[in-house]
């Protein structure tokens, strides 16, 4: 098994991780601001792009997470960060 992680994978899941930190940071926005119709359709835009992200990463490279599995164990059959090199 290939347990070295690619300029296209580390490139992804920084643009996962950019993208849940904005999804994030706008809902918090939007909980003081809930009328901004730009903060909203920005939300849904980087929320969109955001679950095709995590889609397109997990059929590449395996789950994100327990809670996003593609098969039932398949999370645990693959190299633990330690094992990779981290993520």
């Amino acid at each position: 098994m290939n347990t070295e992680i690619t300029n296209d994978q580390k490139m992804l899941m920084d643009q996962i991780r950019s993208l849940a930190f904005t999804v994030n940071d706008l809902a918090l926005y939007l909980d003081t601001h809930p009328c901004d119709s730009n903060a909203l359709r920005y939300q849904y835009e980087y929320s969109e792009q955001l679950r095709n992200l995590r889609q397109r990463y997990q059929r590449e490279y395996g789950p994100l997470s327990i809670y996003y599995p593609q098969k039932a164990w398949e999370w645990i059959e693959s190299p633990w960060p330690w094992e990779k090199g981290g993520v």
